[in-house]
C-alpha cells in the first residue's frame, strides 16, 4: 500500500471511530473534520501517527479539536 493509500485509510478510520465514539453520523464527523481541517492535520502528523495505534491518534485529534473549542465529552 502506498503512503497516500495509508493516509486515506487512516483518515477514513478516524472518521469512523469518531462517529462511533461520539454517537454522531459519518456525515457530521466529515463536516466537522472539514471545517476544522482535521484531515490536513492527520496528513501533517502522518509521519508519527502511522506508528501509533488508533487510540493514540484519536486522542491527539480529540485534543486538537478541544484546543479549538470542540468537545464531545471524550
Amino acid at each position: 500500500m502506498s503512503e497516500r493509500q495509508q493516509l486515506l485509510y487512516m483518515q477514513t478510520r478516524m472518521i469512523r471511530i469518531a462517529s462511533e465514539r461520539w454517537h454522531i453520523s459519518l456525515a457530521s464527523v466529515a463536516a466537522l473534520f472539514t471545517k476544522y481541517d482535521v484531515l490536513a492535520y492527520i496528513q501533517t502528523g502522518f509521519g508519527i501517527f502511522h506508528v501509533e495505534g488508533d487510540d493514540a491518534v484519536f486522542a491527539d485529534i480529540t485534543d486538537y479539536l478541544e484546543r479549538r473549542g470542540i468537545s464531545y465529552g471524550n
